[in-house]
């Protein structure tokens, strides 16, 4: 793999802190602080840019700091020893990542390579330490944003055990387009669709049979590709919903 350049870490300057205090309030992590505690997390936030398939944690690293997204996408992966990429989870604004090391003291567990330019707030371990002190509140949130993550890794690892690959990638397409789809008169269009190498990557298989998995659903009318986009069909979102209402 090659490596970006290092990326940038700043702080925040003069006029930025209504950003970083706005991008705070929106992400899920820091939902229902009250202002006090927001205020003091801006004052502890640096800025860190990426460039587009710059690394922003690698794997096995040591953990000195968290993050949360203000603008972009950043991809959680891992690398076999071939060379073989696994995409744990696609990060977006708002989200939030690298706190796990920070309790444990181990390094960190995959690497985490932005996908397009992408802006960071970044937290230290002493600084975040010092804010839960003062406001338990968050601690509370990142518990339960470790048990969130947790159950969807549970998740995962039912669906690479119980369900073959056109399930998998079903499952990952509707996932997809409830995450990042806008209405469309045939369903939900993802915008931003992944490669089929990246799809592989996402759900543990390889290019070729995601390749023949995505033509079938596409001549069954599921979904329906559209240049860079995706249409992910009314049909395909309610088989999904029926299936999951009888399991």
């Amino acid at each position: 793999m090659t490596l970006s350049m290092a990326p940038s870490r700043t702080a925040a300057p003069l006029d930025e802190p209504a950003r970083v205090r706005a991008a705070l309030v929106r992400a899920p992590l820091f939902a229902a602080l009250p202002p006090v505690a927001i205020d003091d997390l801006t004052q502890r936030i640096t800025v860190r840019r990426v460039a587009a398939h710059g690394t922003v944690v690698s794997q096995d690293e040591p953990g000195d700091a968290m993050f949360v997204i203000m603008s972009g996408r950043v991809k959680v992966v891992i690398f076999g020893e071939n060379g073989r990429e696994v995409t744990l989870s696609i990060l977006r604004p708002g989200d939030a990542f690298g706190e796990m090391s920070l309790f444990d003291g181990k390094a960190r567990s995959a690497n985490c390579i932005a996908m397009e330019p992408t802006a960071l707030l970044v937290l230290s371990r002493e600084d975040l330490l010092r804010h839960m002190a003062a406001h338990p509140r968050t601690a509370l949130n990142l518990l339960g944003e470790m048990a969130d993550r947790l159950r969807r890794a549970d998740e995962s690892i039912a669906q690479l055990a119980l369900c073959d690959v056109n399930e998998r990638l079903v499952h990952r397409l509707i996932s997809l387009a409830r995450e990042e789809g806008t209405e469309s008169p045939e369903g939900l269009m993802v915008r931003r669709r992944p490669t089929q190498q990246e799809l592989a990557n996402m759900i543990g298989s390889c290019r070729e049979t995601i390749s023949r998995a995505f033509n079938q659903l596409a001549r069954d009318g599921m979904i329906i590709p559209r240049g860079r986009s995706l249409v992910v069909t009314r049909a395909l979102l309610d088989r999904a919903a029926a299936k999951s209402r009888a399991a």
